[in-house]
């Protein structure tokens, strides 16, 4: 009987002490995530800039997507495709060929190859920011003509 009643006591400040480690974690978390979260935005921001269009508009849900695809020469309506990820599997799989063809057009549209524009669908904070920050790349101007040609996707 003594012994229930030390066992309770003992594993009652353990599940304590877990609860705040893992509230700490969440903490640190919620502190890198909005680190990330403002550093993208920055890096939109000047790369909108760079492009010509209101660095602004990189704050502004959907409609920064919208600035991007305009950059890229892509017509409006093409935000669209990124609803194809609700369908299961192959939904998902259009919308990873369609943001890398994106990004690969992004890339030329700054100069860039198609090695970089990959760069850019992967690692896009890294690629991003260079776009964005680096002196020596320039907008050239969209790579798309309004539509997608089917037969120079990459």
């Amino acid at each position: 009987m003594y012994g229930d009643y030390y066992d309770v006591a003992s594993t009652t400040g353990v599940a304590a002490g877990a609860g705040a480690a893992l509230a700490g974690i969440i903490i640190v978390w919620l502190i890198i995530g909005l680190a990330v979260a403002i550093f993208s935005i920055i890096t939109m921001w000047k790369m909108f800039e760079k492009a010509g269009k209101p660095g602004w508009a990189a704050i502004v849900p959907v409609y920064n997507l919208i600035i991007l695809l305009d950059i890229i020469g892509y017509k409006w309506y093409y935000v669209f495709c990124f609803c194809l990820g609700a369908v299961p599997i192959i939904g998902s799989i259009a919308v990873l060929l369609f943001a890398i063809t994106m990004n690969i057009k992004l890339a030329k549209s700054f100069g860039k190859d198609v090695p970089f524009g990959i760069g850019c669908t992967f690692l896009s904070l890294i690629f991003y920011a260079i776009i964005a920050f680096s002196k020596d790349i320039k907008y050239v101007g969209p790579a798309v003509k309004g539509d997608i040609d089917f037969n120079d996707l990459f």
